[in-house]
């Protein structure tokens, strides 16, 4: 019997050494420091057209269009995680037709933007990096129309909340526009990876240096619908926006915003029931994150002053992206119903 070699030892054996290899690749890619990717042609147009501003000594990285002459409307974007201002670029051009200027940034810790750490990363800060913005812009005194997605939703709130308070350099708001983000922690359900980079103090530096492409591309990929999913230039591009500046290792940090929303769900959740500017929500219906019915349901019985776009059933959580056209559409009928 000692003679007798078992192949399925030899199996298991084998299968161990490919988990091993699979497991130690990415290790040996991170103390090699792998580079980040280079910025594809679209990408380094978009990034040439910017221009920077300092916050607090950081760079924050924005657009500024001038656009439509006969009108004085100015219009700014927020993004959302864990993409940049690059989410925008399908609407551009239109909303440079229409609007005098069609202003975004990239957020502290994403995009082209400065991506300090160790940093507490807060939904406040941001606040106040889009305030200082249009003062460096020389736009305080200004109506402003603002547009926003998912993580931008909630620093649009804040920025709300100390215009309807007025706090001392507030923006004035003509109008808001939210679109797919989780503006309600009770129907909010963030994905397994976020859960426990927020929340794992432990694992959080190691996922975040393991995270790669493939896994990115996974976890974007469930929160587009299944006939608009990103072409896979465009998932390397926004892989390459958290890839600049190392932005991947300060995924942790900035998503402790989830925390936060919940911590200030009355001050931001009240600021949206309480306001009296016009507000309009775009909603992607397939939206994982937010999903449908409960989310919006839950908007409009508290938001009644809002009025509603759901889009088609297959658009997802980046309606911007998905459904460029019918996002554009919702807009302008928003905006010229007031």
């Amino acid at each position: 019997i000692s003679g007798h070699y078992s192949p399925t030892a030899e199996l298991k054996m084998r299968e161990w050494w490919i988990h091993v290899g699979l497991i130690c690749i990415p290790l040996v890619a991170v103390y090699l420091h792998i580079p980040p990717p280079q910025l594809s042609p679209a990408l380094h147009k978009w990034h040439s057209a910017g221009e920077v501003f300092h916050f607090r000594g950081r760079e924050i990285f924005y657009r500024d269009s001038y656009g439509a002459l006969g009108s004085s409307d100015v219009v700014i974007l927020l993004h959302g995680f864990p993409t940049s201002s690059y989410d925008w670029n399908k609407i551009w051009d239109p909303l440079t037709q229409r609007f005098h200027r069609v202003i975004a940034l990239d957020f502290l810790g994403f995009g082209f933007s400065d991506k300090p750490r160790p940093h507490r990363y807060s939904i406040f800060e941001q606040a106040s990096v889009v305030e200082a913005l249009v003062a460096h812009l020389g736009l305080s005194n200004q109506r402003v129309n603002l547009v926003s997605h998912d993580y931008g939703d909630t620093v649009a709130l804040e920025l709300l909340y100390r215009s309807d308070q007025n706090r001392t350099g507030r923006l004035t708001f003509n109008s808001l526009c939210l679109s797919n983000g989780g503006l309600f922690p009770e129907t909010h359900y963030p994905r397994l990876l976020q859960t426990l980079l927020k929340d794992s103090s432990f694992l959080a530096p190691i996922l975040t240096r393991l995270t790669n492409y493939m896994i990115f591309q996974k976890g974007i990929g469930d929160v587009f619908g299944p006939y608009t999913q990103p072409t896979d230039t465009e998932f390397w591009d926004m892989w390459t926006g958290i890839r600049y500046k190392d932005g991947n290792l300060v995924l942790d940090s900035i998503l402790q915003y989830i925390n936060q929303r919940l911590k200030h769900r009355e001050r931001w959740v009240g600021a949206l029931t309480s306001t009296f500017v016009p507000l309009h929500m775009i909603y992607g219906p397939l939206d994982p994150v937010n999903p449908h019915p409960q989310f919006i349901r839950l908007y409009q019985q508290l938001v009644q002053r809002s009025t509603v776009t759901i889009l088609d059933e297959h658009i997802s959580h980046y309606p911007q992206l998905e459904d460029p056209t019918g996002f554009l559409n919702a807009y302008f009928n928003f905006i010229h119903s007031f």
